[in-house]
């Protein structure tokens, strides 16, 4: 197990579960649906639902890679976060570093205030290609290679 494993266990960010790979290929084929959703509203006014759900694809499948190693982020401060750093630590994909901008927008467009900006339509496109290589990633972790 990873060192940042260990210590995101013994910090209780992260509990130890059974591996679970069907809910994990679930996760994957969500997150991929949710990839498809964001392209159909991409073409939309809606950018908010959008940018929404290309980050909900993404979301998903590091979820995904969590299951197969038996492992789930605890409902503490910052989940969503602390799902992107383990799940980095399982694939080593560059496209990973995505997620964090990723979800700086998608909090500022959940939560909007004068200093944050919501997502626009270009952070749909940006968002969409991102998410896309993140599912791919993880897919193949999940999955096994294509």
């Amino acid at each position: 197990m990873p060192e940042v494993i260990e210590h995101m266990v013994a910090n209780r960010r992260l509990e130890r579960v059974a591996v679970n790979r069907d809910h994990a290929v679930g996760m994957i084929r969500m997150a991929e649906q949710h990839l498809g959703t964001a392209k159909v509203l991409a073409n939309t006014e809606d950018h908010a639902m959008a940018f929404t759900a290309a980050y909900d694809g993404e979301r998903k499948a590091l979820t995904a890679v969590l299951a197969i190693e038996g492992l789930r982020v605890r409902p503490v401060g910052g989940a969503h976060r602390n799902t992107g750093v383990a799940a980095a630590s399982f694939v080593a994909d560059e496209s990973l570093a995505e997620f964090d901008w990723m979800r700086q927008v998608r909090n500022a467009t959940e939560y909007p205030d004068a200093e944050r900006p919501t997502a626009t339509a270009r952070d749909v496109t940006e968002a969409i290609e991102a998410a896309s290589e993140i599912v791919s990633a993880c897919a193949s972790h999940v999955l096994g290679p294509a």
